[in-house]
């Protein structure tokens, strides 16, 4: 099984930037496409973005695309979010998962993911 390692969170001002990062053990990771969630306090974890296996295709929540931009690096097994314009709303516990297949158009289920990281906290202050 992966595992799967986030960093980057933080608290920053509305209006500022955070970079995630989600580090991937094992030498399969270019074979699968990763996604991001968030889970704000007292609310359902929801989807926030996902990239197929060789980055060539993205897709984006409604409440961030503009803002996010998900990348990644297959050479260094890890997969980016880069956060601008954050909002208060934004704040929220951010978790990548690795998606069961390299590409697909289920990118909102949760049981599409096989495997999840610990989260990284990610604050924004008004």
């Amino acid at each position: 099984q992966v595992q799967l390692v986030e960093s980057g969170g933080g608290l920053v001002q509305a209006g500022g930037s955070l970079r995630l990062s989600c580090a991937a053990s094992g030498r399969t990771f270019s074979n699968y496409a990763m996604g991001w969630f968030r889970q704000a306090p007292g609310k359902e974890r929801e989807f926030v973005a996902a990239i197929s296996w060789n980055g060539g295709s993205t897709y984006y929540a409604d409440s961030v695309n503009g803002r996010f931009t998900i990348s990644r690096g297959n050479a260094k097994n890890t997969v980016y979010l880069q956060m601008n314009s954050l909002k208060p709303e934004d704040t929220a516990v951010y978790y990548c998962a690795r998606f069961k297949r390299g590409d697909g158009s289920s990118w909102q289920e949760q049981g599409e993911y096989d495997s999840w990281g610990q989260g990284t906290q990610v604050t924004v202050s008004s």
